[in-house]
């Protein structure tokens, strides 16, 4: 009843680890940093995404069963950290599945030429497109990830294979126009000022990702074996892809022109049309909107098993530990998820023009995500300081190296905490930006803490 098949391989995996680790939109919001962007890049890359990577290598050899960072946090710590880590993780899909179809609706307009590209302040428009996208990758999910799957590496493709086009198109222009943006080494330092280090924090939130798999632990083959291998394929993929993302952006236009719901294609189209090869920007628009519907997808399937575990466990309703009838999956788990979705859809909307909704919804994401994050790195280091390491995979240095990648992931995580909740520099209206960004956030972790309650007593 409780167990979904075991569809995904190495390859499978790699791909699924792409997909949710890169995530276009950051590359224009790194680009709107100018080239001080690449600092930032690497200091994400260091200060979280190699200690997020090592933390889940091991945590997922020690607790290979389906539920991911819930099964860790609540192995450690206890069943209310536990499932409060597992809800704060599930609620933030909520404000991310509103945040990335804004962000794919704003580049599909580009399939469809200027006329199109007119409705960018369309609230009508990006409502829309968001409520059709999630119904499309709720339905598919449902079918099962035998489907999804393929949903997620033609995403996966159309994460890296548009940053690719964009390069190759940055190439030509700065051997035909040269560069629009001055590379050099006093320009490139970087300002460690609080607009800056909010963004920073954007950036670490960008390169998270490798611990989505894990929550479909259950349905992937041997996964103590393929999840360390298919980690570092996807990692020499990601990273590349952001940073020689940003540099194309920049190579094409100036930082203080970059649309963060549109950068890429924006570029991509500019460079093109500059070349005389137009015709680009319509499959260019097609790979990102393709991906983007295959990173939502990966995201829905990961965190739809979250309510799944906690349903098993009965802390939830038993109707989360129903798998379908004729597919296996955690349909009920898979519809809450995606119609919950669809109402933060509207309420990031409200009082608040599309842009400003994007901001607010990004800021929920990262701080309902970095929260759990918080406590995975502090079951890294608990479960160091015991024995019983048998079958466990372990990074060259042992204990040494797992507890010091943990305490710099805790930094860089409680730091991106503090920023997150501070509005966009461009927000016109601030207060009502962190009312809806702290409100939203209180009322989502206090609704975890009555749920669990609730399922104690019922338990009892």
């Amino acid at each position: 009843m409780h167990r979904p098949p075991r569809v995904m391989g190495v390859a499978d995996l790699a791909l699924f680890y792409i997909v949710t680790g890169i995530s276009l939109r950051w590359i224009a919001s790194a680009a709107m940093l100018g080239q001080a962007a690449l600092w930032y890049w690497a200091l994400a890359f260091l200060g979280f995404y190699i200690p997020l990577i090592a933390a889940v290598i091991e945590l997922s050899s020690r607790y290979p069963q389906e539920g991911g960072l819930y099964v860790w946090v609540r192995e450690t710590f206890g069943p209310f950290a536990g499932f409060m880590a597992g809800w704060s993780y599930w609620t933030s899909n909520l404000p991310y599945f509103p945040s990335v179809f804004y962000f794919d609706a704003g580049n599909a307009l580009y399939l469809g030429g200027p006329r199109l590209q007119a409705m960018t302040g369309s609230t009508v428009y990006f409502m829309v497109f968001a409520l059709i996208g999630l119904a499309v990758i709720t339905a598919i999910n449902i079918a099962g990830l035998k489907w999804g799957k393929w949903l997620h590496n033609i995403g996966a493709l159309g994460m890296w294979v548009p940053a690719a086009i964009v390069v190759v198109l940055a190439a030509f222009f700065w051997a035909r126009f040269g560069s629009v943006t001055r590379f050099d080494a006093a320009a490139s330092m970087p300002n460690f000022d609080l607009a800056h280090l909010v963004i920073l924090s954007g950036l670490a939130f960008a390169l998270s990702g490798p611990e989505a798999a894990s929550f479909m632990s259950g349905e992937i083959r041997d996964p103590r074996r393929t999840i360390p291998r298919a980690l570092p394929l996807a990692g020499l993929v990601v990273l590349p892809v952001y940073i020689l993302g940003t540099i194309a952006v920049l190579v094409i236009m100036p930082a203080g022109e970059v649309n963060p719901l549109q950068g890429l294609v924006q570029a991509g189209s500019l460079a093109a049309h500059k070349l005389g090869v137009g015709w680009i920007a319509w499959p260019l628009a097609l790979l990102i909107t393709l991906g983007n519907l295959g990173a939502a997808s990966g995201y829905l399937a990961g965190c739809a098993r979250l309510p799944f575990a906690v349903g098993i466990d009965r802390m939830l309703p038993q109707a989360f530990a129903r798998v379908h009838p004729r597919w296996g999956t955690p349909w009920v788990a898979l519809l809450v998820q995606g119609g919950l979705g669809a109402v933060f859809c509207v309420l990031g909307q409200a009082g608040t023009g599309v842009r400003g909704a994007y901001e607010v919804l990004v800021s929920m994401g990262i701080i309902a995500t970095f929260l759990p994050f918080a406590g995975v790195f502090l079951a890294v280091i608990r479960v160091n300081r015991g024995v019983g390491d048998k079958g466990v995979t372990r990074l060259p240095g042992g204990r040494v190296t797992s507890i010091g990648l943990a305490l710099i992931g805790l930094i860089t995580t409680l730091v991106a905490l503090v920023l997150a909740a501070l509005p966009a520099g461009d927000e016109t209206n601030k207060p009502l930006a962190l009312l809806k960004i702290i409100g939203l956030t209180v009322v989502l972790l206090g609704t975890g803490a009555a749920i669990y309650r609730a399922g104690r007593r019922k338990a009892a």
